[in-house]
């Protein structure tokens, strides 16, 4: 039996060394170079050309290379017999709350005029947010999305969290379901890390930013989708949300000619907020390919109902 790595932009070698270096007995296919595919029952995919894996006639299971796996439900032709997982490890949930903790940092201090004063060479004071004043709301309470709201709480935030279903939350006031617009009054800097579903699609939206309170920031780091993005072009030139920091595209590499460059209220980061390390992914891929083979339960399976 082999392991099958899938990606239409992005070297997958390294990964595939990992995961040689981690189990040397397993071996490892990286498309387009696909010795037999009949021998192929597990696959880790990044964003894969559609109906690729129906030449597969073994396959029991696709990972994703990260949480997310919009690309996988996005692919139609996958049976409903194939199942679903996540590459969910300690580096990402790290990662994702020390660039989230700095985009609000970055927002509390004005960094970003500041940078802007530098380069036109002027000197101008300009009076900081205040923590007991500003409410950070986290809108999707999964791994990397409570990892976010306890280290903003434990860094002197007062901090809202809202996911689909209850959770509990030291230090951080939680809201469920029909609590949404409970949620958003009472926040001022929305971070979005939710799951992209038929649900979420579209959600950060102008009836969302309304409801927020003033002054009003947005940090998207979950998917391009969630946003809706003359919503969001039309709220920054209105003074409805003072400034949004995105690091997910509905097109990536996001456009030359993109209304989004070049605007002072908008930073922009090239999907870098949280980056799979190989040799840390390796492990959790080795352990649910045998798992797979063995016919057990995956660790961080996907619901498909749910569609996370």
């Amino acid at each position: 039996m082999s392991l099958l790595l899938v990606a239409k932009n992005r070297d997958m070698s390294s990964l595939g060394e990992a995961i040689r270096a981690t189990d040397p007995n397993i071996d490892v296919d990286i498309w387009p170079g696909v010795r037999n595919r009949e021998r192929i029952q597990f696959a880790v995919s990044w964003r894969h050309p559609d109906g690729i894996f129906e030449s597969y006639p073994n396959l029991k299971a696709i990972s994703s290379l990260g949480a997310g796996v919009d690309h996988l439900f996005a692919d139609q032709t996958i049976p409903e017999k194939i199942r679903f997982s996540r590459v969910v490890i300690p580096s990402l949930a790290e990662q994702m709350a020390d660039y989230v903790l700095t985009a609000v940092l970055n927002m509390f201090r004005d960094t970003g005029t500041y940078i802007d004063q530098q380069r036109a060479g002027q000197w101008k004071k300009h009076p900081p947010l205040r923590k007991d004043e500003v409410t950070i709301g986290v809108m999707g309470l999964g791994e990397l999305g409570r990892e976010s709201a306890s280290r903003l709480a434990m860094n002197g935030f007062m901090v809202n969290g809202w996911s689909r279903s209850k959770k509990e939350l030291n230090g951080i006031r939680t809201f469920s379901g029909d609590e949404i617009d409970q949620f958003l009054q009472s926040s001022n800097i929305l971070v979005c890390l939710l799951p992209l579903t038929e649900e979420t699609e579209g959600i950060l939206d102008l009836e969302l930013f309304k409801k927020l309170r003033r002054p009003a920031y947005l940090v998207n780091v979950a998917r391009g989708k969630h946003l809706t993005e003359e919503d969001l072009i039309y709220a920054l030139d209105t003074d409805l949300i003072t400034h949004a920091v995105l690091d997910v595209f509905e097109q990536e590499p996001l456009p030359d000619s993109h209304p989004f460059w070049g605007r002072k209220k908008i930073t922009i980061t090239p999907h870098t907020a949280s980056i799979t390390d190989p040799r840390e992914a390796a492990e959790l891929i080795v352990e649910n390919y045998k798992r797979v083979l063995s016919g057990i339960d995956l660790l961080y399976e996907v619901d498909r109902n749910r569609g996370y």
